[in-house]
């Protein structure tokens, strides 16, 4: 009994180096630069940066057709292009 419960913890649920893998780890690491850059206070590279990761995840929401994930992706993507329009047009 252990070891199958120990399997239904331990059993991955999602493909492991897919195209849908491959994206959305890169584009973990590329948000979580983009987080560094923020707390550092590194502007606007911070904005740029950030819309790369979300723009990454937002393919990925699309790729698994989540509509939670590609409302909150594409709205991020706003945010953030806004932020940088408004830095260009000062």
């Amino acid at each position: 009994m252990k070891t199958k419960d120990h399997e239904i913890l331990t059993t991955k649920s999602t493909p492991l180096h897919t195209t849908d893998w491959y994206i959305k780890w890169v584009s973990t690491v590329i948000l979580l630069c983009g987080m560094i850059l923020t707390a550092q206070n590194i502007f606007p590279l911070n904005l740029y940066v950030s819309i790369a990761g979300l723009a990454g995840w937002l393919g990925v929401s699309i790729m698994w057709n989540d509509r939670a994930l590609i409302i909150i992706n594409a709205v991020g993507i706003f945010i953030y292009a806004n932020g940088t329009i408004a830095y260009l047009m000062q």
